[in-house]
């Protein structure tokens, strides 16, 4: 075997969408703020088995778009699959340019799937004396290995790569024949292609059924031979069995030629990799490939413009200006303000934003009327800690505009921040003005407890981004890095790292919380307005709007008012589970004749097993 001629067939998709969710809870997102995971892990993936395999031949093989024959044969085929998430619908282009940049050859065959192809394939190649590995995680290319045909499905969270033969196939599925795994997917269904099976019969079932009886058509033969609810699903189902099996079936007769020198492996072109790779931003992959470093450009940010228009030392609370501003800067760039070097995520430092601390009357009564005037604003409580029902308000930030943000501080006196937040109440109490923040319920909770009850429409930026991604992070700074490619300024960077010397919010000045505080709402307000549209697209604005925000609200109500304990009562059943317990203790010594910890697993079995004998046959460990 080793002499043979080593063809690998790789299932584009399957590791195209392993290698997307393999990065699900931390995904490689660019500078340019596009999702990488795809197009990273399968690029490692085809370096690794290049390296670890070394193939003579290689190829990657893909779906073709509209659909198969079997769409014809059923139509509710594969019709309850989710749409492609657009980070791998964007990935695909990228990824059949890495298949051209590596000198890997790419097919499809209109109304086959990449099953079909890689079977096809795989069966002529077995004729022309080729060892061929199906590199895919798939199950159903079990039932095409044979003694020249192997499942190579890729090593995952640190588990190496597993080879499938013959053995492995029949010793998984419990079979004596590769093939009889088709039996066994009709029998069992697969509910990712919506393929039903015949209903009540699972893995297990299938496996032993099939073991017994050979094939559906032997299990359908024997029907009699069954009992029950079975017997009466495989004589009502037969049909739909067959149909099963047949939509199982991995087709050999796809429209595809093995021409044996088209899968030659070459030698990549180191010229189309250090382009691909350069404008994916895989620096240590182009070093790999390539054996260069690439240079990844960027434009230095421009110098940040003023915030405020001045004049005579005069300025707009909201940034207008007074009177038409002086010259202002030309920030267009040019190669002197060209580096060389990694792309950064934007930060405060080279972002431009126009930030205001708010603390006096006259300012906060300035900033309310500005605020009734939006649609929608973004707020954020800062507190001393996160425990909604102590934790002390310091201040609130506000936001209705990119790049724009308002820190309100609080007086350190209970009654005195009770009065100037009283002062919002026509905000958060219009009905008119939706309300946004980050874990709306704490922030919901805190107002409550300063006197501000919330009225009129919410959105929650962390519940949005659970209904558009549930397995991803849901975390303000994560989707921060994530959606608008900006770093969040750590809140390490206020009171220092976790442990016994980190400060509190409370024991920093107002004024050095403000930037922290106006860009959490900031990079919030954008966050909304980018998930509103996802929301729009993927029409479950109502899910958030009609049930999340209003049950989440009912929530908050549920926990601040928390649950009253009937203490007196919990007390004397307290002492009445005492004294059971007790006498149950002393009925259990006075049985057993002597004492011992009747706690005790290892005392207890000794007592009832050895001492008492209850059962002669059992034994005790």
């Amino acid at each position: 075997m080793a002499d043979k001629k080593k063809l690998f067939l790789l299932d584009a998709f399957a590791l195209i969408y392993r290698s997307h969710f393999a990065f699900i809870r931390t995904p490689r997102i660019n500078s340019k703020g596009m999702n990488t995971s795809a197009v990273f892990g399968v690029t490692m993936t085809i370096l690794d088995v290049i390296k670890k395999e070394n193939p003579t031949h290689i190829a990657m093989v893909f779906d073709a778009p509209g659909g198969s024959i079997r769409n014809e044969q059923y139509t509710e085929y594969k019709a309850h699959r989710e749409e492609m998430p657009e980070d791998i619908r964007i990935a695909i282009p990228y990824i059949k340019q890495l298949c051209d940049a590596l000198n890997i050859p790419t097919l499809q065959a209109t109304g086959f799937e990449a099953d079909d192809v890689i079977g096809t394939l795989a069966k002529k190649a077995e004729k022309e004396d080729f060892v061929t590995y199906m590199m895919t995680p798939d199950k159903d290319f079990a039932q095409l290995v044979s003694e020249n045909i192997f499942m190579y499905r890729p090593g995952r969270s640190g588990k190496p790569r597993e080879i499938w033969g013959i053995e492995e196939v029949c010793e998984k599925f419990e079979i004596s024949n590769p093939l009889q795994v088709i039996d066994i997917l009709g029998l069992w269904g697969d509910a990712a292609d919506n393929i039903p099976g015949i209903p009540g019969i699972g893995e297990k079932t299938s496996k032993k059924l099939v073991a017994q009886y050979g094939s559906i058509e032997g299990l359908i033969a024997h029907s009699d031979e069954l009992k029950g609810k079975q017997k009466e699903n495989v004589i009502n189902f037969a049909e739909q069995g067959l149909l099963s099996k047949k939509l199982a079936t991995i087709l050999l007769d796809a429209p595809v030629e093995f021409d044996e020198k088209s899968f030659i492996r070459e030698e990549a072109d180191k010229d189309k990799i250090r382009a691909l790779f350069t404008e994916l931003e895989f620096r240590q992959l182009a070093k790999r490939v390539t054996g260069e470093d690439i240079v990844i450009k960027k434009i230095a940010p421009p110098p940040l413009p003023e915030t405020s228009i001045k004049k005579n030392g005069q300025m707009d609370l909201f940034g207008q200006p007074i009177e038409t501003p002086s010259n202002i800067q030309n920030t267009k760039p040019t190669e002197s303000n060209l580096t060389e070097d990694i792309i950064q995520l934007k930060t405060i430092d080279n972002t431009p934003h126009n930030y205001k601390f708010i603390e006096s009357d006259n300012e906060v009564k300035q900033l309310i009327q500005e605020l009734l005037k939006q649609k929608s604003i973004c707020f954020d409580t800062e507190t001393s800690g996160l425990e909604k029902q102590t934790a002390e308000l310091l201040g609130i930030a506000f936001s209705y505009k990119k790049g724009q943000g308002f820190y309100v501080s609080m007086p350190t006196k209970w009654e005195d921040a009770v009065e100037r937040v009283a002062l919002f109440t026509p905000i958060f109490q219009s009905k008119s003005i939706e309300k946004i923040a980050h874990n709306f319920k704490f922030d919901e909770t805190i107002l409550l407890r300063y006197g501000i009850e919330i009225c009129g429409p919410s959105f929650d930026t962390m519940i949005a981004h659970y209904l558009l991604q549930p397995d991803f992070k849901h975390g303000m700074d994560f989707l921060s890095e994530s959606y608008i490619g900006y770093k969040p300024v750590s809140i390490e960077s206020l009171i220092g790292p976790k442990g016994k010397n980190q400060k509190s919010m409370k024991d920093l000045k107002p004024s050095e919380i403000s930037e922290y505080a106006s860009e959490d709402a900031d990079v919030t307000f954008q966050l909304k307005t980018l998930f509103e549209k996802q929301f729009q697209e993927k029409n479950i604005k109502n899910l958030l709007y009609g049930i999340e925000m209003p049950v989440s609200s009912v929530l908050m109500s549920m926990e601040f008012e928390g649950i009253t304990l009937d203490t007196k009562a919990l007390s004397k059943f307290s002492i009445e589970l005492s004294n059971s317990l007790s006498e149950l203790h002393e009925g259990i010594i006075q049985d057993a004749g002597m004492e011992f910890n009747v706690d005790s697993p290892k005392q207890l079995g000794d007592v009832l097993f050895n001492v008492l004998q209850i059962d002669e046959k059992a034994k005790n460990n």
